[in-house]
């Protein structure tokens, strides 16, 4: 009995020893991502990032995402509803990570789209086609091009416009970020540079409240 109570005691500190270690290493890199996102010439933000909300917002909601995640599709509305919370406090801003077949495509159409005046048009239809055209079992990105008219967006200039080698360096800059910041999967979000480190609609609502309260 003894060598039983033993054996449990023993296998409890080993588990805690890994949530301790488990903690310690996340804690971690959330500095190191949080010192990069902070540094003088921060990966976190570009000059040419499409943004939502006042320019002078004191709380800036970065989100690294993909035209192709189901959970970037899910969040879009749940962002919406917080830019709608916080009409004056809070500024999203997008950065792509084409993590799936096909996704830099798209990242390449919104830019595009951006020079029509389109882009939050345009990707609300790339999101709410998605199933249509982003099946991971079989993606199919050029269908998104029979829904794009619906968004009002010219599809013979969007497809030139695409050609202009700036919009894909912006593309090519934004997937250099991530590597930077390690983004590892969609969505990714940071809130005043600090990065969301247990993932979910509540936690990201619970730092967003805090820095709101921290900074107005």
């Amino acid at each position: 009995m003894k060598r039983q109570h033993l054996a449990l005691l023993g296998g409890a500190v080993l588990v805690l020893l890994f949530v301790l270690a488990s903690y310690s290493y996340r804690s971690q890199q959330a500095e190191e991502i949080a010192a990069a996102a902070e540094a003088a010439d921060s990966p976190l933000v570009r000059s040419y990032s499409p943004t939502a909300g006042p320019a002078d917002a004191k709380v800036v909601l970065v989100e690294f995402f993909d035209p192709a995640c189901e959970t970037c599709r899910i969040f879009s509305h749940h962002l919406k509803n917080i830019l709608e919370q916080y009409p004056d406090k809070v500024r999203l801003v997008l950065r792509y990570t084409p993590f799936h077949q096909g996704s830099d495509t798209m990242a390449l159409i919104l830019e595009a789209a951006r020079r029509q005046g389109k882009f939050w048009e345009t990707l609300d239809m790339m999101y709410a086609t998605q199933p249509q055209w982003a099946s991971h079992h079989h993606p199919q990105p050029e269908k998104i091009w029979q829904f794009l008219p619906a968004a009002g967006l010219d599809v013979d200039q969007a497809r030139r416009d695409m050609a202009d080698p700036e919009l894909r360096a912006r593309l090519d800059q934004d997937i250099a970020d991530g590597r930077t910041l390690n983004v590892r999967k969609t969505p990714q979000f940071f809130v005043n540079e600090k990065p969301l480190q247990v993932f979910g609609l509540e936690p990201l609502k619970a730092l967003i409240d805090f820095e709101i309260a921290v900074n107005y």
